[in-house]
């Protein structure tokens, strides 16, 4: 089966100049992928590559084993969504208005939202359990709020991967679980997933593949059991890190 997204020597960096080299990955439908590292790792230049925002200065990327360089933004953006680490906006948008962005990402640069697209924002909002939340300014929500009516948004995108940087951080212990059982979700309907985080249980328990990068380069890449082991964690984070398994199977690190 062909990898939705694929990389192969993938090098990443900003003007030229080289942040990190030699990266390998792939994720296939209904897969997550866990991507952890240190602050300053290059985590986000990874995702901006990934998603063509910022071409890779050596290396190739496909998507649905098409060169990413030759596809067009809408196609992109047809196949991959993305939910930043926060919804930063000066302006008093709605919930729903947020979500319909997401929605109309497939249209033509000067169409508008129809009922169609209003009708999948709405559904979006309605699965996340957020839908009373369709009329309220996203500057008066809380942070875990604003993070669901992100990924409201990109389930709205109706694409075959979201790509989510940080998706719980900074979030309580109530909303970390509501957005992880949203990711379970998400993936049981087909979507797949790549996120970064900075908890390995998280990674452990929600991840088929990871990648773990330092600023030195990749730890550690491959299925996720492989790669999330003491020893690679230790070198990643330069700490002694400990592995455990919890009475009801769980892994856990500390």
């Amino acid at each position: 089966m062909t990898p939705l997204i694929e990389a192969r020597g993938l090098v990443i960096g900003h003007h030229g100049r080289p942040l990190i080299a030699g990266i390998d990955l792939q994720l296939g439908p209904a897969e997550v992928l866990c991507l952890l590292g240190p602050n300053g790792a290059g985590k986000t230049t990874l995702f901006r590559t990934l998603l063509g925002l910022i071409p890779p200065l050596g290396g190739r990327i496909t998507l649905d084993g098409q060169p990413l360089a030759g596809l067009s933004r809408t196609r992109i953006a047809s196949r991959l969504a993305h939910v930043p680490q926060a919804l930063a906006t000066p302006f008093a948008f709605t919930a729903l208005d947020i979500v319909l962005m997401g929605a109309a990402a497939g249209l033509g640069p000067f169409a508008r939202p129809g009922a169609r697209e209003t009708a999948r924002a709405r559904a979006a909002l309605h699965r996340l359990g957020i839908a009373d939340l369709a009329g309220a300014e996203v500057t008066s929500l809380s942070g875990g709020q604003r993070q669901l009516v992100l990924i409201a948004r990109a389930l709205a995108q109706d694409a075959a991967a979201i790509i989510m940087d940080e998706p719980t951080a900074s979030l309580d212990f109530a909303n970390r679980r509501q957005v992880n059982e949203a990711i379970r979700w998400l993936v049981a309907q087909g979507t797949a997933i790549i996120l970064s985080t900075h908890d390995p249980d998280q990674a452990a328990a929600l991840g088929d593949r990871a990648v773990l990068l330092n600023r030195s380069g990749v730890v550690a890449a491959g299925r996720a059991e492989q790669a999330l082991t003491a020893a690679n964690l230790s070198q990643l984070y330069g700490i002694p890190v400990h592995r455990d398994r919890t009475a009801d199977g769980r892994v856990h690190f500390y």
